[in-house]
């Protein structure tokens, strides 16, 4: 899945950036408490994980399972949320909505055996450098155009 975004950038002009969406699931239990997602260290892209779904696996037990996400906050900070407490016999699945988090980013099974599924969508933004060159050329054409007035009506006597 692709789509176009616009967005302004720093120095006022529009932007293009082009996103990719992939698939993410990872499991939680307790032999494996935690998983950290971190995407490329590429200049041009950036990577964010769109938390769709929590829910316990197969074979869960009696338990309160909390599951716990860290990552960065907008000062650039370390902070680390419980976004679900699961049981299987009052709540085996929490919906996220769209809950969206910057790379890195780590789930880890605060308490509780498991397993517990961690499932949304990879999104990959990538600068569109193609786009720069066609808007420049689209500026120029707009300042060699003259607007048209309008007619001036004549009245009746």
């Amino acid at each position: 899945m692709s789509f176009m975004e616009d967005e302004s950038s720093e120095s006022g002009r529009a932007g293009r950036t082009r996103m990719e969406s992939y698939f993410f699931s990872c499991e939680l239990s307790s032999q494996v408490p935690f998983y950290t997602f971190q995407g490329d260290e590429d200049e041009d892209v950036e990577h964010y994980l769109d938390i769709r779904t929590v829910c316990l696996g197969t074979g869960a037990k009696e338990e309160s399972n909390v599951v716990e996400v860290t990552a960065l906050n907008h000062r650039g900070k370390k902070v680390s949320v419980p976004v679900a407490n699961l049981h299987v016999s009052c709540l085996p699945m929490v919906s996220m909505g769209e809950f969206e988090v910057k790379a890195p980013v780590t789930f880890r099974l605060k308490s509780g055996t498991g397993p517990v599924c961690v499932s949304g969508f990879h999104l990959v933004a990538f600068e569109d450098d193609t786009d720069s060159e066609v808007s420049e050329d689209l500026e120029e054409i707009d300042d060699d155009i003259i607007p048209i007035k309008p007619a001036k009506k004549k009245q009746k006597l």
